[in-house]
């Protein structure tokens, strides 16, 4: 029996020491210093990669998606440059970027195609009468700048149709534009309305507008500033009227891709520029004026204190720039909108909140 629990013993140590020996080898290495185990490859791309004002610097211009065909907001001029309010909006960019205002250029798009081209990096930022809905906010990967015009979808019709309500129109042909929000609003509201109607549907708004001028749809939508400038564009406007409805909230403002906030923040905060100047009194033509200035929140919005833009990765003086070299918000609005143009659209939700509007900047502090 003895010899047996010898047995028995050596067995369990040699169990126990092949057990050590193998636990050894199947042990992982020792683990190494913090410092090498928390870096992975990602944040090391990530950082290797150019953000967009490298890039916009780099190629010395901005390039901004825009529009072609819009009268007031964005289209070719009798000279065969672009101008409009939106163009306003870009060339404020590259005023702020580039301390010179022309070193931009339009990529003009279809409203089907518009944020392909962001998408794409074709272009830096996407100012094109687009409304902020939520899911281009989140399904189409972009983040959107403050509202720069407050707008609603409208319908025009001919005055002797006799059309006056959504009801009236049960039956009616509409000429809508595809890729946008106004075809989906159409069919909401009416349906909401009961009334049937027969989508006529093109890519580019200027197909819309001369269908709707030859008669092929008995009447046509889209954003109602949109409706009162492509009216101008008709053999007789005075022929034809915007109904007394508003089908939807449609607040236009530029964008950019997600992944860069820097990007953003200068696209936002030139908005907020425009917004400021205007409540400040600050315009392009005084603006020089204000140089001298002892008041603390003038001062930190012209770079006489702190240093606001070179945070955002700009000179100190981006805002001076802009403001100079295109204006407030009140100037880049009527040179382009207001009662010296034909389209005469009053400011309404459009003017600064301490008129009543909806335009408001955060404190530059």
């Amino acid at each position: 029996m003895l010899k047996g629990k010898k047995v028995q013993t050596v067995a369990l140590i040699l169990s126990m020491v092949v057990g050590m020996v193998i636990a050894a080898c199947l042990a992982p290495a020792a683990a190494p210093a913090p410092a090498a185990a928390v870096e992975p490859a990602a944040p090391v791309a990530q950082t290797a990669a150019k953000s967009t004002l490298d890039i916009v610097k780099e190629r010395g211009k901005l390039i901004c998606v825009g529009n072609a065909s819009l009268p007031g907001f964005g289209f070719l001029n009798e000279s065969g440059a672009f101008s409009g309010f939106d163009v306003d909006f870009c060339s404020a960019l590259a005023a702020a970027i580039f301390g010179d205002s022309s070193k931009y250029e339009i990529r003009a798009t279809t409203a089907a195609e518009r944020f392909t081209v962001l998408q794409s990096g074709e272009g830096d930022v996407l100012i094109r009468n687009t409304t902020w809905t939520m899911s281009r906010d989140t399904d189409l990967g972009l983040n959107f700048a403050p509202t720069i015009f407050y707008d609603g979808q409208g319908i025009m019709v001919n005055k002797d149709s006799g059309i006056k309500t959504l009801q009236d129109l049960n039956g009616a042909s509409i000429c809508v534009q595809t890729g946008t929000t106004t075809e989906l609003n159409l069919a909401d509201q009416m349906a909401a309305a009961g009334a049937s109607y027969e989508p006529v549907v093109f890519e580019k708004s200027e197909e819309v507008t001369t269908a709707y001028e030859e008669g092929r749809c008995d009447a046509w939508t889209t954003d109602k500033s949109g409706l009162v400038s492509l009216q101008t564009t008709l053999a007789d406007p005075s022929a034809h009227e915007i109904m007394d409805v508003t089908l939807s909230k449609e607040p236009l403002a530029p964008a950019v891709r997600h992944g860069d906030d820097q990007w953003h923040d200068i696209v936002s905060w030139v908005v907020y520029a425009t917004f400021t100047a205007e409540e400040m009194g600050i315009s392009s033509a005084n603006v020089d004026s204000f140089l001298t200035t002892q008041d603390p929140n003038i001062m930190k919005f012209l770079g006489l204190e702190g240093e606001f833009c070179v945070k955002m990765g700009l000179d100190n003086n981006c805002f001076v720039n802009l403001i100079k070299q295109v204006g407030n918000y009140s100037e880049i609005y009527n040179k382009n909108l207001g009662p010296d143009t034909v389209f005469n659209l009053p400011r309404g939700l459009n003017a600064l909140y301490t008129e009543g509007g909806l335009h408001y900047s955060p404190p530059i502090r």
